[in-house]
């Protein structure tokens, strides 16, 4: 009986022990690769954005010179309610032009070049407003394309390995990077496609020191002219939907000329769909004239 119990007493160890290991070896896998010397750790996030780059269309993607797309875009309020819904077309020359057209009258238009920016509306041509320059800079600075392109090769910049997680139901790994402002980036590269699945950006206001978490999460990848592309775009804001966009069409370096991006393009249109949306009350008047 007494060997019989400690035969007992072994099995079950053993059975425990095996329990545990399985349980445990995943995870305690991923947790130990985060547990690197710094400079491990940015090597093997480097070659992690690297694979992200190739994956995306290596010298193709990093290459291109402009962009045009058309889509659906919600756009959700302060407490997630649906605020509107409509579809554009964007041109692009990245990271710093870019022209959005309401569709199809095309007379709600947005431009932004670097520094400048203009609108068209019912009322005509305008300045961007301040906040409206500043937001689209903020961005730029923020947006995957152009921290992949570009932003990455800037002095400062800090890379790290953040570990092996389970992200949009993809297996996918962490690489978190910190610009010299202290933005603090981390995207998720999902390891069996190496494509970009979420990107989350933290900042921190100047004056108030509050903390803002933006999140935007990317799907419906499609091979378009060899650069995969997602045509799903979701972002959210501290916990909050801000917009999602279904993209219908997508095109690259179809030679989108640079008059596109001044105030004059603008005021060429307003002089079409002004002088359009002039008539009805032109032609009303004339009748009352005419009866009168």
């Amino acid at each position: 009986m007494i060997a019989r119990a400690v035969v007992v007493r072994t099995l079950v160890y053993s059975l425990l022990l095996a329990c545990v290991c399985l349980a445990a070896s995943p995870r305690t896998l991923a947790q130990d690769e985060t547990v690197l010397l710094p400079e491990q750790s940015a090597a093997k996030a480097k070659a992690i954005l690297q694979q992200a780059i190739d994956a995306l269309g290596g010298p193709t993607y990093l290459n291109v010179h402009d962009v045009t797309c058309q889509g659906r875009l919600s756009q959700f309020g302060h407490s997630g309610e649906l605020n509107g819904f409509g579809h554009f077309v964007d041109y692009a020359q990245p990271p710093l032009k870019d022209r959005t057209e309401n569709l199809p009258k095309r007379n709600i238009i947005s431009v932004f070049n670097g520094d400048k920016g203009w609108e068209l509306d019912r009322g005509g041509v305008s300045e961007a407003t301040i906040t409206d320059l500043a937001t689209f800079q903020e961005d730029t600075k923020k947006d995957i394309d152009n921290l992949l392109r570009s932003r990455i090769h800037e002095p400062g910049m800090i890379f790290r390995y953040a570990g092996l997680d389970v992200v949009d139901y993809q297996e996918s790994d962490w690489v978190e990077l910190v610009d010299s402002d202290n933005r603090t980036f981390r995207i998720a590269i999902a390891r069996a496609t190496h494509l970009p699945v979420r990107k989350v950006v933290d900042t921190r206001n100047a004056n108030t020191r509050m903390r803002t978490e933006e999140v935007e999460y990317y799907s419906n990848y499609h091979p378009i002219n060899g650069i995969q592309t997602p045509y799903q775009i979701t972002r959210e804001r501290n916990g909050i939907k801000v917009y999602q966009v279904f993209f219908d069409k997508y095109e690259y370096n179809t030679s989108v000329p640079d008059s596109l991006f001044t105030k004059q393009s603008l005021e060429e249109r307003w002089e079409k769909v002004g002088k359009k949306e002039k008539k009805p009350k032109d032609n009303s008047s004339n009748k009352n004239n005419d009866k009168n």
